[in-house]
């Protein structure tokens, strides 16, 4: 069991809330990122740095997951991917990106680039505040209960 974090656009506190959690439960993690990143040298982290460009870093994650994992990403179109494999993806935002709510998040996210791209303010998201944080915080310990050991 591995949680692979797509780490390019991951808030700061939900790396170190991941970090304290595989510490904590002893489970491997995995930053994908294409720029280095400051994590902690520990034999269950682990950094994979991939080349600059266009969905490297999700590529990277897609072929290397496996059915018991977690993926943490904001990403959307990764997040169906992962889905659609049958493995488990949480955004940083502590919502779990399910069969039932993934085509809908695809839509919406296709239909707000349509809009950006004729030059319309979409608004983007909302500052990742502590609700935010403990909404993850909480999303993470329950996948942890559920799937350790």
């Amino acid at each position: 069991m591995t949680i692979w974090i797509d780490a390019d656009a991951c808030p700061v506190p939900v790396r170190e809330m991941v970090i304290r959690a595989s510490e904590r439960t002893s489970t491997a993690l995995v930053f994908v990122a294409n720029s280095p990143l400051p994590v902690p040298r520990r034999a269950l982290i682990k950094t994979v740095q991939v080349d600059q460009g266009f969905d490297v870093a999700d590529n990277y994650i897609s072929q290397h997951v496996e059915k018991h994992d977690l993926v943490i990403t904001q990403d959307i179109p990764l997040a169906a991917e992962i889905v659609e494999k049958g493995v488990t993806a949480l955004n940083p935002r502590g919502e779990l990106y399910t069969p039932e709510n993934i085509r809908q998040r695809l839509a919406m996210r296709n239909f707000a680039q349509e809009m950006r791209d004729i030059g319309q303010n979409t608004g983007g998201q909302s500052k990742f505040a502590d609700k935010e944080k403990q909404a993850f915080a909480n999303a993470l310990d329950r996948w942890l209960q559920k799937n350790r050991g």
